[in-house]
């Protein structure tokens, strides 16, 4: 069973720091794509990042760029977005996911929401100005 859970949330105050992390379960994380969403209330889940299966390529959205780290530890399973020099409009519950089929390792469509099948049930965080 495809399980994925989020941990790593929390308060900080504006310009610092917080490390997700995202245990994955029931599959091997290597041979998967992973995504970070982050979501408010109200809104649709918005895209942050994604880390392809095995070769390396990673993806930001505007709003991490320079900011934001995605990176994967294959051994132990899980994967990490490290995110720096935060904002209070970084507020969110962020998300990670993955997805089975023919773009299951790739970053294809990656801010697209519909395009992944496999969700964790998500971490707060919040920034305080």
């Amino acid at each position: 069973q495809v399980q994925l859970v989020e941990s790593g949330g929390g308060l900080v105050q504006a310009g610092g720091s917080l490390r997700l992390s995202c245990a994955a379960s029931g599959f091997a994380l290597d041979r998967y794509a992973i995504t970070w969403f982050r979501q408010v209330p109200g809104k649709g889940r918005e895209g942050v990042s994604c880390s392809a299966r095995d070769d390396g390529i990673t993806q930001y959205a505007n709003s991490a760029k320079g900011r934001f780290t995605i990176s994967r530890d294959n051994g132990r399973n899980t994967a990490y977005l490290q995110m720096d020099s935060l904002k209070p409009e970084d507020t969110a519950v962020y998300y990670c996911a993955t997805r089975y089929g023919m773009e299951a390792g790739t970053c294809h469509e990656y801010l697209n929401a519909n395009a992944w099948d496999y969700w964790g049930k998500g971490t707060l965080v919040t920034v305080s100005s």
